[in-house]
């Protein structure tokens, strides 16, 4: 016998290392599951295989019933925003035309004013007006008139259509306007259709 060793100890020692681990039966049934699941396909029992299946069916279907609903809601997504789409291009412009119509009102006052008064004056003063109200409502939707004539030819914002000769005036110049141009938020909308001065020698 070893000495300083008590024999209660080692009673008590062999007692602890050979008693069994007690497993909850949750632990118990996971374990066996575990167990379940490694055993190969081809050496499952027949009951075992049945009820994987049944598993592998179950969760095929769910699978399956998830994947409908997400094409459904995809489907869904692509209507609503077609519907959206196609709303804003027929009505994208409804603000700007509400502002255009009183434009379209005073027009039809000026034609009708001259008519009564038989005065040309009335009606150029009334197109004043008119175009006046036109250009206020373009010029709140970003739209600004090029600066053409007096400056220099630029091919990003003029467009020249025939060349002059004065010698008033240096070459690239631009002597006349034809037709405006116009930018919508700083980007060209319209060129400015112009004459361009070439000084002789």
């Amino acid at each position: 016998m070893i000495s300083g060793v008590n024999d209660d100890s080692l009673k008590e020692e062999a007692a602890t290392t050979a008693a069994p681990t007690e497993e909850t039966p949750g632990e118990v049934e996971t374990s066996q599951d575990q167990r379940r699941d490694d055993i190969p396909l081809e050496e499952m029992p027949k009951d075992q295989l049945i009820e994987k299946i049944k598993e592998t069916e179950a969760l095929s279907e769910k699978n399956r019933d998830l994947y409908l609903r997400s094409q459904a809601e995809i489907e869904n997504l692509k209507k609503r925003y077609q519907k959206e789409q196609q709303s804003l291009t027929k009505f994208a412009n409804e603000s700007l035309i509400k502002q255009l119509l009183p434009v379209a009102d005073n027009l039809e006052k000026a034609l009708d004013h001259s008519q009564k008064e038989a005065s040309f004056d009335a009606l150029i003063e009334g197109v004043q007006l008119t175009l006046k109200g036109l250009m206020d409502v373009l010029q709140k939707a970003g739209v600004e008139a090029i600066e053409a004539v007096g400056g220099q030819f630029d091919p990003n914002f003029h467009e020249a259509v025939s060349e002059a000769t004065d010698n008033d005036f240096e070459t690239g110049t631009v002597v006349k306007e034809l037709q405006k141009g116009y930018t919508l938020n700083q980007r060209l909308l319209r060129p400015s259709m112009v004459i361009v001065n070439r000084k002789t020698a």
